[in-house]
């Protein structure tokens, strides 16, 4: 009796999961935004909106370092009515900032949706064309070199320190309140370099007010291809970038991800999607499932907490 009653149970949970996810959503969808912009959020919404007739509306909640928005979603019913939308950032915080929230226990993985390489740059009074050429000159001068980062703690400056970490230089970090007033002052010369998001960097490059080295993604940017990786320019392995992706609280029932995931999959390989990602700043990423998505949030994890414990870098 008691196989029986376990035989049931299973299949009622399993009807009334299906059942969740054919009626899913019944109701608007609310995507929460924590630091960084909310194009991706806007983007991928307007397509949940034109497949499923249900409004999604975007929340920006930016405090916290993305303390204030994971905890919001991660408290939400498990429902795929209320999604996070994460970015690098949160997995930098889950080493240097840890709190409450769990990034692998409080939420399950979605898809990713939008990725960003940094650019290397550097002032065009820096005797450098390369990055080859970049670190021996910082080898030979090591603690003369400054480079600007978005603030302590931000990818542009874990790319710093994962910069000195395998080039074997000594650099020096200096921490602006975000990226805008870092990249005045590289433009003008009172910083020699930083990893600047494509975005804010790819227009002063092309103007001839900084010089592009290489960008910070494994394989080429399509945002900027005539530009090398930092991997194939004598790091082979360096990989840093700027990425959004949706998550939804633990809990939420596996077809209800699935159809999430599917619907961000089609909107990837629509050309009008891939255009305005562009225009951002983005790219359009790579196919992935949930599972590889969150393989790659413990990678990026591991990957952090292990650059923490070899620089000491930190947030002050």
């Amino acid at each position: 009796m008691r196989l029986a009653g376990w035989v049931v149970l299973v299949c009622c949970t399993q009807w009334s999961s299906d059942a969740a996810a054919q009626e899913y959503p019944a109701k608007p969808i609310r995507v929460i935004v924590g630091p960084g912009p909310d194009i991706v959020a806007r983007l991928f919404g307007q397509k949940f909106t034109d497949a499923w007739g249900q409004q999604v509306i975007v929340e920006t909640r930016p405090g916290g370092g993305g303390t204030i928005a994971a905890e919001l979603v991660a408290k939400a019913p498990p429902d795929g009515y209320t999604l996070l939308l994460a970015s690098a950032a949160y997995t930098i915080n889950a080493v240097l900032q840890p709190g409450t929230v769990d990034l692998t226990r409080d939420f399950s993985a979605v898809a990713l949706c939008a990725s960003a390489p940094f650019i290397l740059l550097v002032h065009p009074s820096m005797p450098v064309h390369t990055v080859k050429e970049l670190i021996a000159l910082a080898k030979a001068r090591p603690g003369q070199i400054y480079y600007a980062s978005s603030g302590n703690g931000t990818p542009p400056h874990l790319a710093g320190e994962l910069f000195k970490s395998m080039a074997h230089v000594n650099l020096v970090h200096v921490p602006y309140k975000n990226a805008a007033p870092a990249l005045i002052d590289v433009v003008g010369g009172q910083v020699q370099m930083m990893f600047a998001i494509t975005s804010i960097a790819l227009g002063q490059v092309q103007a001839g007010k900084v010089h592009g080295l290489a960008v910070s993604s494994a394989q080429r940017s399509s945002l900027a291809p005539e530009l090398p990786t930092l991997a194939e320019s004598g790091l082979p392995g360096f990989e840093v970038i700027g990425w959004n992706g949706l998550l939804a609280p633990t809990g939420t029932a596996k077809p209800v991800v699935a159809k999430l995931h599917a619907e961000v999959a089609r909107a990837l390989k629509q050309a009008d999607v891939v255009q305005r990602l562009a225009g951002a700043g983005y790219d359009a990423a790579a196919g992935n499932t949930p599972e590889q998505f969150s393989d790659y949030i413990k990678a990026e994890i591991a990957k952090w907490a292990k650059l923490v414990k070899e620089t000491g870098a930190k947030v002050d």
